[in-house]
């Protein structure tokens, strides 16, 4: 009787050791389980001061990178494209254009041939290059604006002025046989109706009736305003 309650009692004392040596086994090992999670934790989480290899790395690549960026497009091209028909020279001349009648200089003279006429002469302006088109010129009279018809049956060729070149044209002011007319002391010429740059030219006293115009001519001879 009594050997069975000893034997009892020892079974609960080793029952009673095992738990309370897995307890403290258990407590053992997460002490020991946190502190080497927490030493991992500790050693693979790099510190705030240090950067992460890829900041560094984008950082030395943006310090080495060049300051000065050429901007899209090629720095060298010409920032403005020459205007369309305008060929000037390096001297800012008109080469190849239209003469204006700006761009030339203008004389007159008085002439007997044909029952009397103007010879209306014009040569390019120093560094100037341009060109009379083949076209009559336009030559008004007053403020009317009387313009001189044409003498010639067909327009004559295109006259390129330069330096030493001389275009003429002949002007008769009156073609009737009256003694209607205007009483005029200049006339006005344009190159072309388009010219935005007439010239007056003083030509004396002159009767204006029905006048008449040649075309553009190298040679006084070729300019006389024959009916």
């Amino acid at each position: 009787m009594f050997g069975h309650r000893n034997r009892n009692r020892r079974s609960a004392l080793l029952a009673s050791a095992a738990l309370v040596g897995g307890a403290l086994l258990m407590t053992a090992c997460q002490d020991t389980d946190g502190s080497v999670d927490s030493g991992a934790a500790q050693s693979s989480s790099p510190s705030a001061d240090a950067g992460s290899p890829s900041a560094s790395a984008s950082e030395d690549a943006a310090s080495d990178a060049p300051t000065d960026a050429p901007t899209s497009g090629a720095s060298d091209e010409p920032t403005a494209s020459p205007s369309a028909g305008n060929s000037s020279g390096s001297n800012g001349s008109k080469v190849g254009q239209v003469c204006g009648a700006n761009d030339l200089s203008w004389s007159t003279r008085s002439e007997s041939q044909a029952g009397g006429y103007i010879l209306v002469m014009a040569k390019a302006k120093s560094g100037i290059t341009c060109v009379l088109p083949a076209a009559l010129p336009t030559v008004a009279f007053g403020s009317d604006g009387t313009e001189a018809g044409p003498v010639e049956q067909a327009v004559g060729k295109q006259i390129t002025l330069s330096k030493g070149t001389v275009a003429y044209a002949g002007v008769n002011p009156k073609t009737t046989n009256t003694d209607g007319g205007k009483e005029l002391d200049s006339i006005i010429v344009a190159v072309g109706n388009e010219d935005p740059n007439p010239v007056s030219l003083k030509v004396g006293t002159i009767t204006v009736d029905k006048p008449v115009v040649t075309n553009w001519h190298t040679a006084p001879k070729d300019a006389v305003p024959f009916n």
